[in-house]
């Protein structure tokens, strides 16, 4: 593999990046590219990037070298904070040596800003930026583009963070008929240009040969672009609800599958009834998955929501509802 050979003939650490709208997989192929890493024998670091208060998904990189940037999303609000972090990484590289770098931004997240602070010095002298993953959720993108069924916003967006993927990879395809994948083809085509490299996956497993390969070689800006890159975050919020009752799974289901569109992802820990474990979930595209969880983690209630265009006192008289019922 590419990224191997790099490692030996160049001192720099290789980093990734993990594009895509909300709820598209980013997560699940990260999960994949850091148990490569562990198979290879290298050493990651994560940096993960949350629009809310809490960071509900750490859990998941148990035993990994972490970084978490919250309250906010990297190509903007906490840019500084991204910063901060790298500069933190460097002086701990001599104790603590990292072999690789992945960066996961949020759902809302333009990733040409982050290339911006990956080119600038220092950080240009110590990191070296391979890929862009932009990864799209082919079960609904067409749904996503549809002046029926989403906003400006929201297309303006998803085209975005396709135009800056240097790998874009069409995830849950196995969801979709033959038909709706050709048409998802041609429209991320139409966007992205027929010189991307576009790969099909399901539950976000992919080729590592693929993954790891090295796809930029220099950084050119476009500097109307870049200055474009936060006029989708005008209305996208985060909204947090804490010290939570034990829910009846059914109703609980049932609430948040009918809260407002704008409401575009949900995932946090909650109770459940007649259970004294703590679960996990995970709420995109009207859909939901729960997963228990070890109660070594020590984790608390929490249901983080995220959206755009969302009023945090109708998410709150749509919670009190479900409570009291």
């Amino acid at each position: 593999m590419k990224l191997k050979t790099s490692m030996k003939t160049d001192k720099r650490i290789p980093v990734y990046v993990l594009g895509g709208f909300l709820g598209s997989g980013k997560t699940t192929v990260l999960l994949h590219m850091l148990q490569y890493c562990e198979q290879m024998g290298w050493k990651p670091g994560v940096i993960l990037n949350e629009l809310g208060e809490a960071n509900v998904e750490g859990h998941l990189f148990h035993n990994k070298k972490v970084y978490e940037l919250l309250n906010g999303c990297i190509c903007c609000t906490i840019q500084d904070d991204l910063k901060e972090t790298m500069d933190t990484l460097i002086s701990e590289i001599t104790q603590q040596p990292l072999d690789i770098l992945f960066i996961e931004g949020t759902g809302v997240a333009n990733p040409l800003e982050i290339q911006e602070v990956m080119s600038s010095t220092p950080y240009i002298d110590q990191f070296q930026l391979m890929s862009i993953i932009t990864v799209i959720d082919a079960s609904h993108f067409l749904e996503y583009q549809s002046i029926f069924s989403s906003s400006a916003e929201v297309r303006h967006l998803l085209e975005e963070q396709i135009v800056c993927g240097s790998l874009l990879l069409l995830n849950k395809t196995d969801v979709v008929s033959i038909e709706q994948l050709k048409k998802l083809k041609q429209k991320v085509m139409k966007i992205a240009g027929d010189k991307k490299v576009i790969v099909e996956s399901a539950y976000g497993e992919v080729d590592p040969a693929l993954l790891f390969e090295q796809r930029i070689q220099s950084i050119v800006f476009d500097n109307k672009a870049t200055h474009n890159a936060h006029h989708h975050h005008s209305s996208v919020k985060a909204i947090k609800l804490d010290e939570l009752p034990a829910f009846n799974q059914r109703k609980f289901e049932k609430w948040i599958k009918q809260l407002p569109d704008g409401v575009l992802r949900g995932k946090g820990f909650i109770k459940l009834e007649g259970s004294d474990d703590l679960f996990s979930f995970q709420y995109a595209a009207k859909k939901v998955a729960f997963a228990p969880i070890s109660a070594s983690l020590e984790r608390e209630a929490v249901i983080n929501l995220i959206g755009i265009g969302i009023e945090e006192k109708q998410i709150q008289q749509s919670y009190k509802k479900l409570i009291t019922q």
